[in-house]
């Protein structure tokens, strides 16, 4: 399929109504089928691929590997400022995620409200907790740089 259509694919949500040509009969198994009325890509990587073509596996990667960054951001700046439960709970979320984009090499379970709610949520977490502390009051037991005080032009 994407050899076909490699730049744009074949658009999203066409994967089950597309795929039935380019299947070998070899491969072809019991719950196979020509209707178009199940199935999809067992991959959070091809399905993009086939369906968005490059520009959707860019799109996915992009998000996914964001994603990964935000939480190892958010964990780096909560340890230096010695907060333990942000720290903990950004490494943990973006843990979690790290193991279902791997595992989203061999699977795809987004198209189902059974794990897409909860992957989607903890993307939701990291984005809150980078927008709620990125203006967190600096550490008082971590050492700041002098700063001088501006000086009033009126005073003489």
């Amino acid at each position: 399929m994407f050899k076909q259509r490699p730049w744009l694919g074949w658009g999203p949500g066409t994967y089950q109504f597309v795929y039935a040509p380019f299947q070998l009969a070899s491969e072809r198994t019991v719950i196979s089928t020509n209707l178009g009325d199940r199935g999809t890509a067992h991959s959070e990587y091809l399905g993009p691929l086939s369906e968005e073509g490059i520009l959707g596996l860019l799109s996915v990667l992009l998000l996914f590997g964001y994603t990964v960054y935000l939480g190892l951001m958010i964990y780096r700046r909560a340890r230096d400022g010695k907060n333990r439960e942000l720290s903990f709970m950004s490494l943990m979320i973006t843990l979690g995620l790290i193991t279902y984009f791997v595992h989203g090499f061999l699977n795809n379970f987004l198209s189902t409200d059974k794990l897409s709610v909860p992957v989607w949520g903890f993307m939701a977490i990291l984005v809150a907790l980078d927008v709620y502390h990125s203006h967190e009051k600096p550490n008082p037991d971590k050492p700041e740089k002098a700063r001088s005080k501006p000086q009033n032009p009126n005073k003489f």
